[in-house]
């Protein structure tokens, strides 16, 4: 008996929820699959699924197995994919992303290649922390400014601008801002990253803000510095939309910072994939003209 025997079958019961149900997934029969999976069982000295007449549910043991056998499956349809003559996209896409840059441009992005793909499943998981791709078994990851990990592959496909700026109400009353250094006179309002990046006579500083407001989300930051609240520093497409009706002004505009780059990253061993050729070739194309797109998101 090969050592695959059962694999497919385990994992299509365990995402049916039955065994009835998965067998209709393969085109089987249930006499066939039940057999496959006890089979399965007995090779691997384990219990996979605790079963009664009315409910199947995976053991403990059967919950962990089955997170290697779906990449598994999902790596041999990778395999065939990287040989197929045409080179279309098909089967599984994980990707993750920030919240606010996946809602706003990389999940439109993403849902019209899924359109014009129809063999292409795409699952976005949108979080401010930064995912392990490898262990939580993610193809690609959108990220911004230094990355660190020799494990994975990084490859620019857009930039954006980092914009500091306050409302004309805030200024009129606050001391004056003209260098980095003042900022330490003001209430700064700090959003997801806890460090502002300016560049003097030629060189990247590091500046720390510090203020009476903080939330990880820039849209919460943008609407307190609209408030009159205190400066900001965010990404472009938070600020263009009020920079132009004159709602912000923006500040130490000579001590700007270079754009910050946008990477698409992902493990070494799938940079082949059809799916993650063309996702790169996408983002490269459409992420740099809308993120500078002012358009109004209040």
């Amino acid at each position: 008996m090969s050592n695959w025997a059962g694999i497919e079958e385990f994992v299509a019961v365990a995402q049916a929820g039955s065994f009835g149900g998965g067998a209709r997934a393969l085109g089987v029969s249930p006499t066939h699959v039940s057999r496959s999976i006890m089979a399965l069982e007995r090779r691997v000295q384990a219990l996979l699924f605790h079963r009664t007449t009315r409910t199947v549910r995976l053991t403990d043991t059967g919950r962990v197995f089955l997170e290697y056998c779906e990449r598994i499956i999902r790596e041999r349809d990778e395999a065939i994919a990287l040989i197929n003559e045409q080179g279309e996209p098909h089967g599984d896409l994980r990707v993750t992303c920030s919240t606010a840059m996946g809602e706003r441009f990389i999940a439109p992005i993403l849902r019209d290649m899924a359109m014009l793909y129809p063999q292409l499943s795409i699952s976005i998981n949108l979080s401010n922390r930064v995912v392990d791709l490898i262990a939580e078994g993610f193809d690609l990851a959108i990220r911004t400014g230094n990355l660190a990990d020799s494990r994975l592959i990084a490859t620019r496909v857009a930039s954006r601008t980092l914009y500091t700026c306050a409302s004309p109400a805030y200024l009129a009353e606050a001391s004056p801002l003209r260098t980095v250094q003042d900022l330490a006179q003001h209430n700064c309002l700090e959003g997801s990253s806890s460090t502002w990046r300016f560049r003097v006579d030629g060189k990247d500083i590091i500046h720390r803000p510090k203020g009476r407001f903080r939330c990880n989300s820039g849209y919460a930051v943008m609407e307190a510095c609209l408030a009159g609240m205190g400066v900001c520093q965010l990404p472009e497409f938070y600020v263009l939309p009020h920079l132009d009706s004159g709602k912000v002004a923006v500040v130490l505009s000579d001590y700007q910072t270079n754009d910050e780059p946008i990477w698409a990253v992902y493990p070494q061993h799938r940079h082949l994939l059809p799916k993650i050729r063309l996702v790169i070739e996408r983002l490269r194309q459409e992420l740099g003209e809308v993120i500078k797109r002012p358009t109004e998101i209040f």
